[in-house]
């Protein structure tokens, strides 16, 4: 039973890895800060749930002890990652950081534009 533990958390480690090497291959390659915050926060997320799954599954299996500390992190990161990820495009929108060149028509600052007019006239 060892082998097959060891053959899983191992295939669930690859996995993860390949994860979080295509999120580090689209902070480089991606145009923006937008899609680069979507690449750093889903796949890294996932990434890093496959390799600690995996490691939590290998001590389980393997050792047979069961780390509360692994459940922790796999829960802080899934939820600080996609908020921080939302507060930083959030800021980046706000500050007017502009999209990438593409066919994305940006309907959220027309309706921005017209708060900020009526709160001049206020």
């Amino acid at each position: 039973m060892s082998v097959t533990s060891e053959i899983v958390a191992g295939v669930l480690i690859l996995i993860g890895s390949i994860f979080s090497f295509l999120s580090a291959i689209g902070l480089i390659r991606l145009p923006d800060v937008y899609t680069r915050s979507h690449a750093a926060s889903k796949s890294s997320t996932i990434g890093v749930l496959f390799t600690l799954v995996g490691t939590l599954v290998f001590f389980v299996i393997h050792e047979g002890v069961f780390s509360i500390r692994l459940l922790l992190v796999i829960f802080f990161v899934f939820l600080t990652a996609p908020v921080s990820a939302h507060l930083i495009c959030r800021s980046a929108y706000r500050s007017d950081v502009p999209l990438a060149k593409s066919s994305v028509k940006d309907e959220l600052k027309e309706v921005l534009v017209g708060e900020n007019r009526e709160e001049g006239r206020q």
